[in-house]
C-alpha cells in the first residue's frame, strides 16, 4: 500500500508483501522479499513496478493528487503509458527538493504586494462610490 492507502500495482495486479518480510527493490523495479527466519539465499521476487517516462507537458495532476496523461499524450501514446526499460530505480536514495526556496519566497512576496495593491484599488473604488452617492443625494 502507498501512504495514501492505494495498492501498489505490478505486472500481475496489486503487489502483496508478506508481513514482517525484508523488502528490496532492484534498479529495474523488481520487488523481492525475504521472509523472517528464512536463509538469505531464499529471496523471492513478489512483483515488479511499472516504470514509465513522461514529460511535464504530457501529464496533468488530478484532484486526487495523482498524475495522468493529458488528452494530447493519450492521443499519441494511448490511454495507458507503456513501461520504459531505460528508467531505473535508485533504492535507498533520498530525493532532493524540486523547490527553490529563494525563488518561492520572492514569488510569495510579489503575490502579497499584488494582493495589497488590489485591496487598495478596491478600497479607493468603494470610497469613490460613497462620494458619488453623497453627491447624488444632494441634488
Amino acid at each position: 500500500m502507498t501512504i495514501g492507502g492505494r495498492p501498489v500495482i505490478g505486472d500481475g495486479g496489486p503487489i502483496a508483501v508478506p508481513e514482517g518480510s525484508q523488502v528490496t527493490i532492484a534498479a529495474d523495479g523488481t520487488i523481492s522479499a525475504l521472509n523472517p527466519g528464512d536463509p538469505p539465499n531464499t529471496v523471492s521476487p513478489i512483483g515488479q513496478l511499472k516504470l514509465v517516462k513522461a514529460t511535464q507537458q504530457e501529464v496533468v495532476r488530478g484532484d486526487d493528487g495523482l498524475f495522468r496523461l493529458n488528452a494530447t499524450a493519450q492521443a499519441t501514446r494511448g490511454a495507458v503509458a507503456q513501461a520504459d526499460p531505460t528508467i531505473k530505480v535508485m533504492s535507498g536514495v533520498l530525493e532532493g527538493s524540486n523547490v527553490k526556496p529563494a525563488e518561492a519566497m520572492a514569488d510569495m512576496i510579489a503575490n502579497a504586494r499584488r494582493f495589497e495593491m488590489q485591496m487598495k484599488v478596491i478600497s479607493n473604488v468603494d470610497d469613490n462610490e460613497q462620494r458619488a452617492n453623497t453627491l447624488l443625494q444632494m441634488t
